[in-house]
């Protein structure tokens, strides 16, 4: 335990009184590490874009669906992931990936002193709804029967994890980050983790539509039958 009269480690998270044992700053770039990561997620968009281009009968709705699970198998699987794994050394730790968690922690202390809520959600996330993602788009494109109840789901998965996620946040008093910081506040926090409602929100409902005509047509078919003896 350290002594009162040790001064707190500098870091630029909230609250303020945090410590943060053998803390290091980053020595990348914001600018850098936010390239990184909506370069590799627009290459990934493009090139499932392009791919679902050659899919005949593939409306353009579907094709996005398809790119925005791309997008989450690698967020889920690669950045979650590294986060599930290596929680404990962010703080110190210079690699690229937590360079990356360290720049995001500003926006929510959570992750950089390994909140127990935020590590259990996130290896949930990660080692779940990663491989689920993967799997997904797989099965679109290949026109699986069980594509939309793996739409179904892994978007109510990941809905029900960013309203903890939100929530539990809520009832602490968005102590985590500094409020109203248009960077740190508005866009890591609440815009980035925003996008997982309200995108899993619209896909349950095509899910359910998808599903519910299915069985309707299923529930009709020895009706039909019946009929034409």
């Amino acid at each position: 335990m350290a002594s009162e009269s040790s001064p707190a480690v500098l870091h630029p998270y909230w609250p303020r009184e945090l410590r943060l044992e053998g803390y290091r700053p980053n020595d990348r770039y914001v600018g850098e590490i936010l390239a990184f990561l909506f370069s590799v997620s627009g290459v990934l968009l493009a090139a499932m874009w392009l791919l679902t281009g050659r899919a005949r009968g593939m409306g353009t709705g579907r094709r996005l669906v398809i790119c925005w699970f791309t997008v989450c198998a690698f967020i889920h699987g690669v950045i979650e992931g590294w986060f599930s794994l290596y929680h404990e050394d962010l703080p110190w730790d210079q690699a690229f990936l937590s360079q990356l968690w360290k720049e995001y922690s500003k926006g929510d202390s959570r992750y950089v002193s390994a909140d127990n809520f935020t590590v259990c959600m996130e290896t949930i996330t990660a080692w779940a709804w990663g491989p689920l993602s993967a799997w997904t788009v797989i099965s679109f494109l290949q026109q699986n029967p069980q594509r939309y109840v793996l739409q179904l789901i892994v978007s109510l998965g990941q809905l029900y994890g960013d309203v903890l996620y939100f929530y539990t946040e809520y009832r602490e008093g968005f102590r985590h980050s500094e409020m109203w910081h248009p960077l740190y506040f508005w866009f890591y926090f609440v815009f980035m983790n925003a996008l997982w409602i309200i995108i899993p929100s619209i896909l349950i409902v095509d899910s359910w539509l998808q599903l519910s005509q299915a069985q309707r047509l299923c529930d009709a078919a020895p009706s039909s039958k019946a009929k034409r003896k």
